[in-house]
């Protein structure tokens, strides 16, 4: 048996379906202002963005190319150590070949290991330097263009602020 609560019959049936509809076009109405009121972005100017990618590539490109030339300085000056070492051992060894005291060929040996130990801490010391410059050159073309790429981002946003829509 039906309760008193629930209607019956087609008045039911059509009293449920106005209720949906109701509902339906509230929903409706609902998502047509929230869809009016939603304000797209301004474009993004592709052609800034083009650009600024284009000097990001060629700084790396220069980043890159100072260093393999930082790389290509220290292997030739580490080429050039090598050859002078090899030179300095033929001349030490002649020089221990001739006939003195032992106590003069030890003077003579420790003079010898004391330059020798005063060359490699200097070409250490140069071959370091080589490659912080190298290094630094690198890092300072790398830099640069990050503090320019964030103006540009900031001046970017400058723009986009002031071309977005204002809220009513």
């Amino acid at each position: 048996m039906p309760s008193d609560s629930v209607p019956a019959g087609p008045q039911a049936f059509t009293q449920a379906m106005g209720t949906a509809m109701g509902q339906a076009k509230s929903a409706a109405d609902e998502f047509s202002r929230m869809f009016a009121e939603f304000k797209m972005p301004p474009m993004i100017d592709t052609e800034a963005l083009l650009t600024a990618h284009k000097r990001n590539m060629d700084t790396i490109t220069a980043a890159n190319r100072a260093a393999m030339e930082g790389a290509q300085a220290v292997a030739k000056r580490h080429v050039e150590i090598m050859q002078q070492t090899m030179a300095e051992i033929s001349e030490t060894m002649r020089s221990l070949g001739s006939p003195e005291s032992p106590q003069a060929r030890a003077t003579k040996q420790a003079d010898m290991l004391k330059q020798a130990y005063e060359r490699a801490v200097a070409n250490t010391k140069e071959l370091s330097d080589l490659i912080q410059h190298s290094n630094g050159e690198a890092l300072g073309l790398l830099n640069g263009r990050f503090v320019e790429a964030m103006g540009e981002v900031k001046s970017l946003m400058a723009k986009s602020a002031l071309e977005a829509p204002k809220p009513e």
